[in-house]
């Protein structure tokens, strides 16, 4: 549905639309049509700008260390050294290398610093916000265990591509004994690990949702008011992303960005979501069973606890347990002790229904990026993980399945 406020002469004819180079009359009807948190519309204009002519092309760590350097000139006083850079694997989205830093620390004096540079490709398998990021991690510095973060480069006014450095921690995110594959994706962390492990995260996302945000330093996040200004600001997000790099038009997903839209549940009480809270993306320590970091604050916003619930028990981040029979959210716990303990711990209460509309939301967004920014970037030679985005799109056709079986049956 066209929003009343974009009268339907105003569309640009789709045969003329070129997605690979946008033109301003397209991108201009989409902020319209999906108005959505001002940041976010910064970052989706810029990535719509510059898909014509920003290829990725691969940075060397000379090159990045050198732009490192010039970051920290401009930031400290002090004599200071930057060395071993080194690629760091993983992850679909982000371009990431590690480094030493020997330098004055306020407070500590000279000291050797384990960092790293977290950087966008020319386009990202989700385009988001260094900023809203870099913000939002300072916030949980001391109430979850996040990484510390130290500076950002969020125009790339000296990095190719917009940046933020962040320490490194001890863990990994997966077990040391655990068949190589994408991480967070059916993750099996044993039973040794495994109660130790959901013990912590549910009590950390208690934590992000009963957090006091309303003074912290989060200028980058739009305020919503309670009701569902932020469940549309969301949905638009989403919208806008599947009709800027889709390349078919798929009937189910104008279906669910409708039903999306229609069914939109007020919010009754607003909080941090993380919006990618699962397996795969914390830290932990094998010999303590410790969880040292949760990553990827990429799509965290100010909406609805609900999204976070629904994502951490994704069928696409669980697996069953020994018994063959039992479901384990994001290879934790059963959702129905998931759901318990987190009422117990949080106070706050889960809600069925917007369980699963967010159940939709979510699968909805991964069809986005699946389907359409997946096959945009890959196809476009935008990112260092063409590879690894190629193989992601495969997730897309069991996510249309999940959707139409969402609004099917409604549970």
């Amino acid at each position: 549905m066209v929003s009343p406020a974009v009268p339907l002469f105003a569309r640009p004819h789709l045969a003329s639309v070129d997605k690979d180079a946008p033109s301003e009359s397209w991108i201009e009807y989409l902020r319209r049509r999906y108005p959505t948190e001002s940041e976010l519309d910064r970052v989706l204009n810029r990535r719509q700008r510059n898909r014509a002519t920003s290829r990725y092309t691969p940075p060397t760590l000379d090159t990045l260390t050198t732009a490192v350097t010039a970051i920290l000139s401009d930031r400290l006083d002090e004599p200071f050294t930057v060395s071993d850079g080194r690629w760091l694997s993983g992850g679909a989205s982000k371009l990431q290398m590690a480094f030493t830093l020997d330098w004055v620390a306020p407070g500590t004096g000279r000291t050797r610093t384990p960092l790293v540079l977290r950087m966008e490709p020319a386009e990202s398998m989700v385009e988001t916000s260094r900023l809203r990021e870099f913000q939002v991690i300072k916030a949980f510095q001391g109430m979850v265990p996040v990484p510390p973060v130290y500076w950002l480069d969020a125009q790339a006014e000296h990095l190719p591509y917009p940046g933020l450095v962040y320490g490194m921690v001890a863990g990994s995110t997966k077990p040391s004994a655990a068949s190589v594959g994408v991480s967070g994706l059916g993750t099996n962390l044993g039973p040794q690990l495994r109660g130790p492990l959901a013990q912590q995260m549910v009590r950390h996302l208690a934590a992000i949702h009963t957090f006091d945000f309303t003074n912290a330093d989060l200028d980058a996040f739009d305020r919503p008011e309670l009701g569902t200004q932020s469940v549309e600001w969301a949905v638009n997000w989403w919208s806008r992303a599947w009709d800027e790099d889709c390349g078919e038009d798929i009937p189910l997903m104008r279906l669910a960005a409708h039903w999306l839209r229609t069914n939109m549940p007020p919010v009754e009480r607003l909080s941090i979501v993380h919006g990618d809270f699962r397996t795969g993306n914390y830290l932990f320590t094998e010999h303590d069973r410790k969880v040292t970091a949760i990553l990827d604050w990429e799509l965290a916003r100010i909406g609805d606890r609900h999204q976070d619930l629904a994502w951490i028990a994704a069928p696409a981040f669980g697996h069953l347990a020994e018994d063959g029979a039992t479901f384990l959210a994001s290879g934790l716990l059963p959702t129905d002790q998931l759901y318990a303990d987190y009422e117990r711990i949080s106070g706050l209460s889960v809600d069925p229904q917007r369980l699963h509309y967010y159940r939709v939301f979510n699968a909805f967004s991964i069809a986005v990026l699946a389907l359409g920014t997946g096959y945009r970037i890959a196809g476009g030679a935008k990112t260092h993980q063409d590879i690894t985005v190629a193989w992601l799109i495969g997730i897309g056709s069991s996510m249309l399945h999940e959707i139409h079986q969402l609004l099917e049956t409604g549970a």
